[in-house]
């Protein structure tokens, strides 16, 4: 029986060392923090259970195929609630618009706006998921370890039909001549870190996949997830060690041997690095190996900033998932990749008390409040209490616009922050990315970090950096590669 060493008991972790045991070997995962999860963790106060990053669920069937793949009853686990409402957009100019999981309701909705506009984001959404089923057969459900894996007929002819070289914008722009609806289509496209301004038009899949899987919840938050990937784990025979920092992955003549923390060794067969794939080049490999990518010439993510409150007073006009689309959102949007705080932020934010009281302690309601803000590589913000203080000041004074939230300052019982410093402290993010390696057209399936060294034998890599790329769900699926690619290779 094999011996597995997974550092990080993040998304990734967790479920590649549930496969694993699936298959008969054994895994021990060390964190260095002292609650697995990663960045999808939970901030607790006073019984109020904040989700302490990731919230919005697309995809289910990932979430539940890890469940399948070891034949256990998802629902014994998990409480999956699909919303009605997946969001509702507030607009500066003190509108507010919804959309609906159900695309009918939905079409209805945007006919009462223009009776040509249903038409139009039907076309939108029909094409945009064409690129999804796409993308998952030729490239996402592939592990991309070698060229031959693009450099054929196939993948050629595929990689031309997705056409990826117009950006988000130009593309969205061709179906959606409504600027308030085009604004809320682009919000979603940046969800990975991304300028839609200026990226791959390959995003607008996201959208897509938004509208026609719909938005989910999970009865006490994302954290739920996790809390039932931890009893899974346990429940198969897995080991997780807590507060123990990996420092160095161990490699003897280009073989990985195992890994050290700061008072022992642990000795395995195989590692499975879940640890930031920057932060782990540059820091855990010490050994003098060709290291797979060059650090510095990778482009990054953006970073976010997250204020989190506790309310004294329950606000009947949000719904689980809304937007704040701000003034000269182009602008804005594009503030964090030139390196600027946006002057009139858009935002997202997450109420999951609005249908979920068991997240509630002291407060009648909880709010997490998303800003996409500029990477750790800008050096000039300096994330001290001023500057967040004077940043969230905007956002809620934009918040006070909204009819209804008029008084949300004064109904404040707790108030807590995520700065790009404490992303990158608290997770090893390097330069504070939330989102790892950018998404650019230069960095996509082959082109991106390679789940399998290429120069250590037995060395694994899984997260948001790594192929097939960021968000939860579809760190889940990266999962199933890599397993995949360690049972094909033991």
């Amino acid at each position: 029986m094999k011996e597995v060493t997974v550092i990080g008991a993040g998304i990734g972790g967790l479920t590649t060392g549930i496969r694993l045991l699936k298959n008969g070997y054994r895994v021990t995962i060390l964190e260095k923090e002292s609650t697995v999860g990663g960045k999808i963790n939970q901030i607790k106060n006073k019984g109020d259970k904040f989700d302490l990053t990731a919230s919005i669920l697309m995809t289910p069937q990932n979430y539940i195929e890890i469940f399948n793949y070891v034949n256990k009853d998802y629902s014994k686990y998990i409480d999956l609630v699909k919303l009605d409402t997946m969001y509702k957009v507030f607009y500066q100019d003190n509108t507010n618009y919804e959309f609906y999981s159900d695309i009918s309701k939905t079409i209805k909705f945007l006919e009462s706006i223009d009776c040509n506009l249903g038409v139009d984001y039907l076309k939108y959404i029909s094409n945009s998921y064409s690129k999804y089923i796409l993308s998952n057969e030729k490239f996402l459900n592939k592990p991309m370890k070698n060229l031959k894996e693009i450099l054929n007929f196939e993948s050629v002819k595929t990689a031309i039909k997705l056409n990826p070289i117009p950006s988000s914008y130009k593309y969205t722009s061709r179906y959606i001549k409504d600027n308030k609806i085009r604004d809320f289509l682009l919000f979603q496209c940046m969800y990975i870190g991304i300028d839609p301004y200026e990226n791959s038009n390959l995003y607008t899949l996201i959208p897509a996949i938004l509208q026609l899987y719909g938005l989910w919840y999970i009865k006490g938050g994302m954290y739920s997830y996790i809390k039932s990937l931890e009893k899974l784990f346990y429940e198969m025979g897995g080991k997780i060690y807590i507060n123990k920092e990996v420092n160095e992955i161990l490699i003897d003549k280009g073989i990985v041997k195992g890994v050290s923390t700061s008072d022992r060794k642990y000795s395995s067969d195989i590692v499975v690095c879940n640890a930031d794939f920057s932060y782990a080049i540059k820091k855990l490999i010490k050994e003098n190996v060709n290291k797979d990518k060059k650090i510095e010439k990778l482009k990054l993510s953006c970073s976010t900033l997250i204020i989190y409150l506790g309310l004294n007073k329950k606000y009947k006009n949000l719904k689980v998932n809304n937007i704040y689309i701000g003034e000269n959102f182009k602008e804005n949007i594009q503030a964090p990749f030139n390196g600027d705080l946006p002057d009139k932020p858009s935002f997202y934010m997450y109420c999951p008390s609005k249908i979920d009281h068991s997240v509630c302690g002291d407060s009648k309601e909880i709010l997490n409040i998303m800003i996409r803000v500029p990477n750790l590589e800008h050096e000039n913000i300096e994330w001290d209490e001023i500057l967040v203080k004077n940043f969230r000041d905007k956002v809620i004074q934009s918040i006070t616009k909204i009819k209804g939230m008029e008084d949300i300052e004064k109904n404040i019982i707790y108030e807590k922050y995520l700065t790009p410093k404490d992303i990158e402290s608290n997770f090893n993010a390097y330069k504070g990315c939330a989102f790892g390696i950018a998404h650019n057209i230069s960095q996509i399936g082959y082109l991106r970090p390679h789940i399998k060294s290429k120069s250590v034998k037995n060395l694994y890599f899984i997260g948001s950096s790594t192929h097939p790329g960021n968000g939860a769900s579809v760190i889940v699926k990266g999962s199933k590669l890599i397993a995949d690619e360690i049972i094909k290779n033991s």
